[in-house]
């Protein structure tokens, strides 16, 4: 499943999801390389 994870109050990234941590945080990888941040919050379409 894609997620989007923020590092830092700039960088997005989004990748694959590996695995979620207890403080909140998830892991996603892209590549070969795996990233952990903040995910982001889903929010419903408005119209």
């Amino acid at each position: 499943m894609l997620r989007t994870i923020t590092i830092g109050t700039c960088v997005s990234i989004q990748g694959l999801f590996v695995r979620s941590f207890p403080d909140g945080h998830i892991a996603v990888r892209v590549g070969s390389m795996i990233f952990k941040g903040t995910p982001v919050q889903k929010t419903a379409a408005t119209a």
